[in-house]
């Protein structure tokens, strides 16, 4: 059974290293992991360019167009949900709330921070474990899409450049 499975991963992995299916792959992955889904697409992108040198960037440019769609995807999530939102409080009538805790004044910290920045917040969106929620919140705040595209697209481009060429020069 492990040889079968050994074989089969093999062949799967070698697969995946002819350039016209690891781009298409670390387009999916790289997509997916700008998702809020806990995924990461670095190893994706250095496993094809280290199999695939001539591929750096052609893959560096694939994984920046899918990381940055999937970031859009966050924003719309954002932005629906703010819709949804609203939609609710229209139909509920007007109570009483309750008094806010520390967590929602640190929340109402985080809003203001994002709307004094405006797009050029999403330029952080390459960030590990808060770089998606910070996309879907600046679709939350009606932000302009195409200038938080402009500036996730930046961000994230960066951080394949210099993840992927430390990664070439330590290994």
């Amino acid at each position: 059974m492990e040889a079968w499975l050994t074989s089969h991963l093999t062949q799967l992995l070698a697969w995946l290293a002819f350039p016209e299916h690891g781009l298409s792959t670390v387009f999916v992955i790289s997509f997916i992991s700008a998702t809020l889904l806990p995924l990461g697409s670095e190893p994706a992108v250095f496993g094809l360019i280290k199999l695939n040198p001539d591929l750096f960037w052609a893959a560096i440019g694939v994984a920046t167009a899918g990381n940055t769609l999937g970031g859009m995807v966050s924003w719309w999530m954002g932005y629906g949900t703010h819709q949804a939102v609203d939609l609710v409080r229209k139909r509920q009538s007007a109570g009483e709330r309750a008094p806010s805790s520390v967590s929602d004044k640190m929340h109402s910290r985080a809003l203001q921070w994002l709307q004094q920045m405006g797009p050029k917040a999403c330029l952080l969106s390459w960030l590990p474990g808060v770089g998606d929620p910070i996309c879907a919140v600046a679709g939350w705040l009606k932000m302009p899409l195409m200038a938080c595209t402009f500036y996730m697209a930046i961000g994230k481009f960066l951080r394949y450049l210099v993840m992927t060429s430390l990664l070439l020069w330590v290994f």
